[in-house]
């Protein structure tokens, strides 16, 4: 049987909204967190700078991850820099490439060096992991975000991918292949299975956590009554000779 307790992988979790951030914090089970620009317009987040130091006030002993969000390579470092000072579980996310499509790596190199914790996101193929291992000083934790589930939607299993972007890393002892934008519950124990270090995920996705093992029989049961009660509840009928009969 399935046994979410087996799971090696490192659980994050991914959101913006504060008490759902809290609420995940209360879990054992979860060990990090990350957030976005995107998930954090999406939640209303209106100051960054203060949002980012409710959340580590709330969050001071486990990892999580915030973006920069400048598109030229010396603001994003810049940025970096200040991001990176706003606590000793921060780390810094840096996309892969700029809108341009400029690769990273120069300033990759450079704050890794200094001692950033960086968490290099939006990571799609191979030739970036390998780029991105070459740039990551070898001293320094850093992690490798790999969209898997993005990768997933073009059509392509990403569990191979997965598997070769784990021993290109291998190189870098201290950097973590995080699986990016599961889908579904079952996305953790593929990565899990894989040997990816962490994967992060909604809290739609790790509330499911609790179907973990369940007996199907008991599902099937379930799902049916959830129909049937939703068809109760929304008042449907359909007129069967029976009904007219008894007319």
């Amino acid at each position: 049987m399935i046994d979410a307790s087996n799971l090696r992988i490192k659980l994050f979790a991914d959101g913006a909204d504060l008490d759902g951030m809290i609420g995940m914090y209360a879990n054992p089970l979860i060990k990090g967190f990350t957030t976005n620009p995107t998930l954090m317009r999406k939640a209303g987040v209106q100051d960054y700078e203060a949002f980012a130091r409710q959340v580590l006030g709330a969050i001071p002993d486990r990892p999580v991850s915030f973006e920069v969000f400048a598109d030229d390579l010396p603001t994003m470092a810049a940025q970096a820099r200040i991001i990176a000072g706003w606590g000793a579980n921060v780390n810094v996310k840096i996309p892969v490439t700029n809108t341009k499509g400029e690769f990273t790596g120069p300033i990759i190199e450079k704050l890794s060096a200094e001692g950033v914790q960086l968490n290099v996101t939006a990571v799609f193929s191979l030739n970036q992991v390998r780029a991105v291992s070459d740039a990551l000083s070898p001293d320094t934790p850093a992690i490798v975000s790999v969209f898997a589930g993005r990768i997933a939607d073009t059509g392509v299993d990403p569990m191979p991918l997965m598997a070769d972007a784990l021993n290109i890393l291998a190189a870098r002892p201290k950097a973590e292949l995080l699986w990016a934008s599961p889908r579904e519950l079952l996305n953790i124990f593929q990565a899990d299975q894989v040997g990816c270090h962490i994967i992060t995920a909604t809290n739609d996705v790790l509330g499911k956590l609790k179907n973990v093992g369940k007996d199907l029989d008991a599902f099937s049961l379930e799902t049916v009554e959830m129909f049937h009660g939703d068809a109760q509840a929304a008042g449907y009928a359909i007129a069967t000779p029976a009904d007219a009969a008894a007319e």
